[in-house]
């Protein structure tokens, strides 16, 4: 987890925007009912509708169906020509709640575990006082993406004409961080996420009678050794200054006891945060899944997808993020020099094409932070409405200014 400060920081001395704070009540209104009907990958078409049709009345120019559910919505000022993008991701976690709250997800299976009807919620908030306040020179594009869980969603977005359709100059985003105080930012320039990569792993034996295994050519016991040997790959095969995992995540084989199938399954995945350590771990999979397979004369297939690399800051948006915060919560709230974290964002698609910046905000210690996200019992800070808004309006209003 990322470190942070353990004192929580005076929301009420922070720069926050009055009007904002006076609008506080809609939107945790309006992220409570996102929570309790909760959508997943592409199938945010409720969510979408809502978000859409928020930015009509605002007088946003509102663009739909960009990578399947999508929406942009898009308002220009004045004559500038600089152009800035803010990203919030739509999609809940296929997890059943059990936090039991009053608007808890009323959809058996699926739930908002990871806040991203929050950082819909800030956003919207940002939004309206925007389009009221009307305090920049230039475009602004709010970018409401779905299947963020998946890593497809913002990726669908590019392949579909978003940055032909809406250039930005610079493009922002921001995540719930449980653990990390309230009125605490994380911004640092460089990787802050991990490239996230899977494989599925087929071993192919010849199955037999449990009780006559010299019978068989036995896929399980190849797998069993497969799995020890790939975690050789992070403890062996990379420098020690460097950062990997290689996690299996899922097994299947087999139906019965006294049994041995023809087949055993492994699902993969790997994580990394530099490009030579990504392909260096890929290749060692490769390698180490053909040897062992070798070794207890069953066959092997690998199908190795990757997902998504890591997300990058670049260094004059984060410049501009970590002065617009340090204005808004104060120098020693903005923490700078923390580790990056192990999760993956596809958000590093639109840095990847976009100069970008990643921000992780505080959700809170305590309750806040003892259940981090994708937990059946997280549920996303309220408190931090208005503090993620104020954020974006100020940011806005500098990069525009």
């Amino acid at each position: 987890m990322l470190e942070a400060q353990v004192v929580e920081a005076d929301l009420e001395s922070a720069g926050l925007i009055a009007d904002v704070v006076a609008d506080e009540q809609t939107f945790v209104d309006l992220r409570r009912q996102i929570h309790a009907h909760p959508e997943t990958g592409f199938d945010v078409v409720n969510t979408a509708e809502l978000v859409a049709g928020l930015l009509k009345t605002w007088g946003y120019d509102v663009h739909t169906g960009i990578g399947g559910t999508g929406v942009v919505g898009q308002l220009k000022l004045g004559n500038g020509t600089r152009k800035i993008g803010i990203r919030a991701d739509m999609d809940a976690l296929p997890i059943h709640e059990q936090t039991h709250l009053p608007y808890a997800s009323r959809i058996p299976g699926k739930m908002h575990a990871c806040g991203h009807d929050g950082h819909t919620a800030i956003l919207l908030a940002a939004a309206k006082h925007l389009a009221t306040s009307r305090g920049f020179d230039g475009t602004l594009n709010l970018i409401f993406q779905p299947d963020e869980e998946n890593l497809c969603g913002a990726r669908r977005m590019i392949e579909e004409g978003l940055f032909e359709r809406f250039p930005c100059d610079a493009v922002y985003a921001l995540h719930n961080g449980p653990g990390i105080p309230v009125g605490q930012f994380v911004v640092k320039t460089g990787g802050v996420t991990a490239a996230s990569d899977v494989a599925t792993v087929t071993l192919t034996g010849v199955g037999g009678h449990g009780a006559m295994p010299d019978r068989a050519r036995d896929p399980i016991v190849a797998a069993g050794s497969l799995i020890m040997a790939l975690q050789t790959i992070v403890s062996r095969n990379l420098p020690a200054s460097e950062v990997g995992v290689v996690s299996i995540g899922g097994i299947h084989a087999g139906a019965t006891h006294n049994v041995i199938p023809d087949t055993v399954k492994l699902l993969l995945n790997m994580r990394s945060t530099h490009p030579e350590m990504r392909e260096r771990i890929e290749k060692r999979v490769h390698e180490i899944v053909t040897l062992q397979a070798q070794c207890f004369g069953v066959e092997a297939s690998i199908d190795y997808k990757r997902l998504v690399p890591v997300v990058v800051n670049a260094e004059a948006p984060t410049a501009l993020a970590r002065d617009v915060l340090t204005d808004l919560v104060g120098a020693a709230n903005v923490l700078t020099d923390t580790k990056g974290m192990m999760g993956s964002e596809d958000f590093a698609w639109m840095s990847d094409v976009v100069p970008g910046c990643y921000v992780m905000i505080g959700n809170g210690v305590g309750e806040w932070g003892g259940c981090m996200v994708h937990n059946p019992k997280y549920d996303f800070n309220d408190r931090i409405i208005s503090l993620g808004a104020s954020y974006w309006v100020k940011l806005v209003e500098a990069y525009l200014g």
